[in-house]
């Protein structure tokens, strides 16, 4: 059994996670670390990672990216893989993970669903099918209404995913109300939906002549990001430095 320490306990996505490894016979969180220290989760939190006396196997990170340079600093420390969920990081804490990641596995992801990044190896086949036949790839992603960022950094990946696969041939097009002209086939039109509570929604067309094929991903709740989380914890587990991503898991040897 895998024994992960949770940074970011108390959070939302900490307390999905404390949930669905309670049901995982193959995984335990023996500690958390967070600043806020209110609830019962059936193991020790600690508001700093110098106050922490367990010896945990992996770390899964679900906080701020205020909370990450000190996360970095313990996991190269302590030589602890860590699973870095927190997003909005700065390009000199992106730097720092590069770094952290040639002593110790790291493990970051745009987007932690094993469905979405189950479709992103799919879309580089299907980019190499239908790019060469003359199809239009248009991008669509929704989500709710509080969402600051657009397009989102999994409708990103999505497009990365098709681009790379084609050489980076394409241009990415988020707006086309200013531009009166046909549409370029060498366009890769990526349009951003907000509203209401969706928790999030990506769609990947590919539109030729006379029939269009959809590869469409739905997240009805956020435990789709924190089920991914958990089994890439116990991929990690164990694992040489290095950096690693979702597709590592899926992949899949085992941990």
């Amino acid at each position: 059994m895998v024994k992960a320490m949770m940074h970011g306990a108390n959070g939302k996505m900490g307390q999905v996670i404390t949930g669905i490894c309670k049901e995982d016979p193959d995984i335990e969180i023996v500690c958390g670390i967070d600043i806020v220290n209110d609830k019962d989760n059936g193991y020790p939190v600690f508001t700093s990672f110098d106050a922490c006396t367990e010896t945990p196997e992996v770390i899964i990170d679900f906080s701020a990216a205020v909370a990450v340079d000190a996360l970095l600093d313990y996991a190269e420390a302590k030589k602890i893989p860590v699973v870095l969920c927190s997003t909005g990081l700065s390009e000199a804490q992106l730097a720092r993970v590069k770094q952290v990641s040639e002593k110790v596995a790291v493990l970051k992801s745009a987007n932690m669903s094993l469905g979405i990044n189950t479709i992103i190896k799919l879309l580089k086949d299907a980019a190499n099918v239908f790019a060469p036949a003359g199809f239009d790839i248009e991008i669509v992603e929704k989500h709710h209404n509080q969402k600051v960022d657009a397009p989102s950094g999994t409708a990103l990946a999505l497009a990365d995913a098709v681009n790379e696969a084609r050489g980076n041939e394409y241009e990415y097009v988020y707006d086309r109300s200013q531009v009166r002209k046909k549409r370029d086939k060498k366009e890769l039109g990526i349009s951003a939906v907000r509203g209401g509570n969706i928790v999030g929604e990506h769609e990947v067309i590919f539109a030729g002549l006379d029939e269009v094929i959809e590869i469409k991903h739905t997240a009805y709740s956020k435990s789709v990001f924190a089920k991914g989380a958990v089994e890439a914890a116990k991929f990690l587990a164990g694992k040489p430095a290095g950096l690693y991503d979702m597709a590592d898991v899926i992949e899949g040897e085992p941990a």
